[in-house]
């Protein structure tokens, strides 16, 4: 009994030190194996880890314009590299986009959507085939980066699992202070007076007073939206 007893204690020592062997298995080919499959995206407190993070992005879309706006700033661990990169662009006329994630990355997928915008001119339809290539072609899958899409009738989320999201208020935020600026922005969404682009550059201005990889170096672009129509009020 004093014999199993030791036993045991020594096993779990060896595993809370992580030394020994653990289930007949050395603990350092334990700790090699899991620490091989970490990665940013499983840290806690991180969303969509680093290299997905590191700047914040924002659409909204209220009373027939869409604004998307986006920061500059660069940042390669805790340096702040370059302060005024563009992170937003208009792919064609009346479709304008916003990434967050590595720059060749985005780059590519920004080809690879123009490309499947020439196929289907509907925005939704080139989405939606621009997703099912990302997650199933074996190069493209590696490609790290969320973009925001956004014409005058949908603002979409893409991401290489295969999502295309489209917000239910019209407001989307993605990156490290994606959100804070999306919370900001729905707060303000509802307020009388409140036009889109001015929604968008008070919410960035919380995000990024509150987010490290953030700054006020502001690239935007703004679009005239789709107006839905007005839902008859019940007699």
């Amino acid at each position: 009994m004093r014999a199993a007893l030791s036993r045991t204690a020594t096993l779990s020592g060896t595993r809370a030190l992580g030394m020994g062997r653990c289930l007949g298995v050395p603990c350092e080919r334990l700790y090699s194996r899991s620490s091989s499959r970490f990665t940013n995206e499983d840290a806690p407190g991180w969303y969509g880890g680093e290299r997905l993070r590191a700047t914040t992005i924002l659409s909204v879309r209220k009373e027939g314009k869409v604004f998307l706006i986006g920061d500059g700033q660069v940042s390669l661990g805790s340096q702040v590299i370059k302060p005024n990169a563009r992170k937003v662009r208009k792919l064609k006329e009346g479709v304008i986009c916003g990434f967050a994630g590595a720059t060749a990355d985005a780059m590519t997928l920004f080809e690879r959507l123009e490309m499947k915008l020439q196929e289907h001119p509907e925005t939704m339809r080139a989405c939606v085939e621009m997703a099912k290539a990302w997650r199933m072609d074996k190069y493209l899958r590696r490609l790290e980066a969320i973009m925001i899409v956004c014409d005058k009738d949908v603002s979409l989320t893409l991401t290489g699992t295969g999502d295309v999201i489209e917000p239910e208020k019209g407001v989307i935020g993605i990156g490290s202070g994606g959100a804070f600026a999306s919370a900001a922005a729905l707060a303000l969404v509802d307020v009388e007076g409140y036009s889109a682009e001015m929604i968008g550059r008070k919410a960035m201005d919380i995000a990024s007073d509150m987010c490290v990889y953030t700054n006020k170096n502001y690239v935007t672009e703004l679009l005239d939206a789709a107006i839905p129509p007005a839902t008859p009020s019940a007699p």
